[in-house]
C-alpha cells in the first residue's frame, strides 16, 4: 500500500497552499501577530504547532470509537492540553529564551483554531495515517506564514536575523534606519494580507488556465 494514496496527499499538500489554514481559512491570525516580530520564536512556534497538531491527530484518530459525542470537545482540549504542556516543558527545559519570547502563546496553542478544527474536521473521521499527514500538513501550512512574515519583520525592523546583523554597517553609515513599523503587530497585518493577495492572484490565474 502507497504511504500517500490521493487522500492522504491531499491531507498533507493541500494545506501548504490551496487550502492553506492562515491565508485561505483565515485562522491562527493572533499568533501569526503577536509572535512574528523576529524569525526564531516564529520558527519555534511553528514547530510546536505542527507537533501538537499531528500527534493531538493521531490521539484523536485513534479514540475516535471510542470518544462518546456529547464529551469529544471535552476529551480534545485534555488530549492538546497535555501535549502543549509536554511541549512547554520541553521549550523551557532546552529554549528558555525563546520560550519567555513567545509568552503565554505556547500555552494558548490548546485554543488555536487551526489544531481544534482539525481535530473535530478530520481526525474523527479518518485513520491515524491521514490523520498525522493532515496535522503536519496543516502545521507546515501554518509555519511558513510564520516565518516568512518573521524573515521580512526582523531583517528591516531589526536589521538582523536570528540576532545576526545582517545589513551591513555602511548602509547605516548612509543614512538606512530599521523600520520601527516593521516590529509592531500592524506590520504583520499588512504583511500577512500581502501574502493573502498575492496567493488568491495566483490561484486564480491558475484556475483561469485550466
Amino acid at each position: 500500500m502507497a504511504l500517500l494514496s490521493g487522500k492522504t496527499k491531499e491531507a498533507l499538500l493541500g494545506p501548504l497552499n490551496k487550502n492553506n489554514p492562515v491565508i485561505v481559512q483565515v485562522l491562527g491570525i493572533c499568533s501569526a501577530l503577536a509572535v512574528t516580530s523576529k524569525l526564531e520564536p516564529a520558527i519555534v512556534m511553528a514547530i510546536a504547532v505542527t507537533v501538537v497538531t499531528a500527534l493531538g491527530n493521531v490521539v484523536i484518530s485513534l479514540l475516535r470509537k471510542t470518544i462518546p459525542n456529547r464529551i469529544r470537545i471535552i476529551v480534545q482540549l485534555v488530549v492538546v492540553a497535555a501535549l502543549v504542556t509536554i511541549v512547554s516543558e520541553v521549550l523551557k527545559a532546552y529554549a528558555y529564551d525563546v520560550n519567555k519570547q513567545l509568552s503565554v502563546y505556547v500555552g494558548l496553542i490548546v485554543t488555536n483554531c487551526i489544531l481544534m478544527g482539525r481535530l473535530e474536521a478530520f481526525a474523527l473521521g479518518n485513520g491515524p495515517w491521514a490523520s498525522f499527514l493532515d496535522g503536519i500538513g496543516n502545521g507546515i501550512g501554518y509555519g511558513w506564514i510564520l516565518v516568512a512574515v518573521g524573515f521580512v519583520r526582523e531583517i528591516f525592523g531589526s536589521g538582523t536575523l536570528f540576532g545576526h546583523k545582517i545589513i551591513p554597517q555602511s548602509f547605516y553609515d548612509m543614512g538606512y534606519e530599521n523600520n520601527g513599523f516593521m516590529m509592531l503587530a500592524p506590520m504583520a497585518l499588512i504583511l500577512v494580507a500581502i501574502i493573502i493577495w498575492i496567493h488568491r492572484t495566483k490561484n486564480k490565474e491558475l484556475q483561469e488556465e485550466a
